[in-house]
């Protein structure tokens, strides 16, 4: 994390300060706060500052290409993407639902990815923070300086990781950008041999989920005042349960709870999604601020993912997690926990979860024999939402007669998150930034807040529409030919360079 002073370019004459880029995040986004004389912060905002456009350039491809396409969103959460558009394709192929075989392998590879992804976010990215202090020494606030200092911690995280990923690998082809799901199914079964291995490694898991759940839990419980005042700040709340109102990370319908817990929508099908939710566009982000159509944008927006999935469901079927599950509630004392820090322990028991769900899959006989296809009647648009392990994944495509997608829409988890990130930011910069002189242990408080919520920003960068643009053309030595610049109005400016050297066609 670097951070800059500078006068803002603002009739009052603020100080800004920049951290940039945010660190152990994927992706690239910044934070500006805006000060005044007596360092009081009087605005806060994160930004996301790269723009890759894949809602556009998928149009004009096979919907077949597209599950496949959509992983190069991120390295860290493909399965997510891969498994959405598959669910979204298999309405457009009339194959809802697909058959058992390819349910259960889609949802090993699933939960594969619940686990592998939780675990490097908590391990890797967010313990140094938790176990050193905010405001440690930096060269030691990385996975590195863990492994130093509390080996066995390390080694847990490390190996949890690695199994996530075998049964990625084991269902999907390749433990990165793999092609198991197909639209209407998987192209792949699990061999016994491939079964029996990880079922050998299945006891050590679930024993390190443990460990991780109580060593949030112990965190929490140390320093229990800070850990429910760091970020605290009321939201509504979304995800999928199960129809009978259990957690459900791979299908199932819509749930809404505001801040208080009061169910606002319940049942709601994925498929009709906007029904509940519409998105913005805003001039200082290329990410969306999604909202709930019936509350509006001042009070609309909401949280997803562990903190807000962990307490829209009614329970959670596996054992250990539904006991900690409970725990958790508990500490709320009869009110919605809403602390940012509280992510973290939610993810934890969502790890857990994810290992008791590949236990009771390795024993499915579904994943071994079984049809990998099926198909029904064609229809024009598919929707597949599934609960990505950083919160909800909407996938929407509409595709013509000719198989090309005419039209794609994503909104992912990060995005639903966004305003709550911003409000994150806001909070931790009014509570512990203003009036303070700012260092980099200060500033890295800022970071903190941002990461629990595990945010994946290269994924949400979709938003265009008004969004500021600039293009530019070079030649093989470097000489630009060509500029097209798009302000934030909508207004668009070329410098046609070819045409003034007199090189036009």
């Amino acid at each position: 994390m670097s951070f800059a002073l500078e006068t803002a370019a603002n009739p009052e004459g603020l100080r800004r300060v920049s951290i940039d880029p945010i660190s152990r995040v994927e992706g690239h986004g910044k934070v500006t706060l805006l000060l005044d004389d007596n360092n009081m912060v009087q605005q806060a905002r994160l930004h996301i500052v790269e723009f890759r456009g894949f809602e556009k350039f998928i149009e004009g491809r096979p919907y077949w290409e597209v599950p496949v396409m959509v992983q190069r969103l991120c390295g860290i959460c493909p399965v997510s993407h891969h498994l959405a558009a598959a669910k979204a394709f298999d309405r457009v192929v009339g194959a809802a639902p697909v058959s058992a075989s390819a349910d259960r392998v889609r949802r090993l590879m699933h939960y594969g990815q619940i686990l592998q992804s939780h675990a490097l976010h908590f391990f890797h990215l967010s313990s140094p923070d938790l176990l050193f202090g905010f405001d440690s020494e930096v060269a030691r606030r990385n996975i590195m300086g863990v492994a130093q200092a509390f080996p066995e911690v390390a080694k847990k995280g490390i190996f949890l990781r690695k199994f996530g990923q075998e049964v990625i690998r084991i269902t999907s082809g390749k433990r990165v950008h793999g092609t198991g799901a197909v639209p209407g199914g998987i192209n792949k079964l699990v061999t016994a041999e491939e079964r029996d291995t990880l079922k050998r490694d299945v006891p050590q898991m679930l024993a390190w989920a443990q460990d991780a759940v109580d060593i949030a839990k112990q965190l929490h419980a140390r320093n229990r005042s800070f850990y429910n005042a760091f970020g605290n700040f009321r939201a509504n709340m979304m995800s999928l349960v199960r129809a009978d109102g259990a957690m459900e990370l791979y299908d199932g319908v819509l749930r809404v709870r505001d801040d208080k817990g009061t169910i606002l929508a319940d049942g709601v099908s994925d498929q009709n999604y906007l029904e509940l939710i519409e998105e913005e566009v805003r001039s200082w982000s290329y990410m969306k601020f999604p909202h709930l159509r019936s509350l509006g944008r001042e009070r609309g927006w909401y949280r997803v993912g562990p903190l807000a999935r962990v307490q829209n469901c009614d329970f959670i079927h596996t054992p250990r997690a539904e006991s900690e599950r409970k725990a958790f509630v508990a500490w709320g004392n009869g009110d919605v926990v809403h602390a940012s820090l509280a992510y973290h322990w939610a993810r934890m028991i969502e790890m857990l979860h994810a290992v008791e769900v590949v236990a009771e899959l390795l024993d499915d006989p579904a994943l071994l024999s079984g049809d990998l296809v099926t198909s029904g009647t064609r229809q024009r648009n598919g929707v597949g939402v599934i609960e990505a392990p950083r919160g909800t994944l909407i996938h929407d495509y509409d595709v013509g007669d000719d198989d090309l997608v005419t039209r794609c829409n994503l909104i992912v988890s990060t995005t639903h998150n966004n305003q709550a990130m911003n409000e994150g930011v806001r909070a931790v910069a009014r509570d512990y930034l203003s009036g303070h002189e700012l260092t980099e242990g200060l500033l890295n408080h800022i970071e903190v807040v941002i990461r629990a919520y595990d945010p994946c920003l290269s994924c949400a960068t979709h938003a265009l529409g008004q969004m500021p643009l600039d293009v530019t053309l070079l030649g093989p030595d470097g000489q630009v030919f060509d500029r097209v610049q798009k302000a934030a109005d909508g207004s668009l400016s070329r410098s046609n360079i070819r045409s003034a050297i007199g090189l036009e066609g």
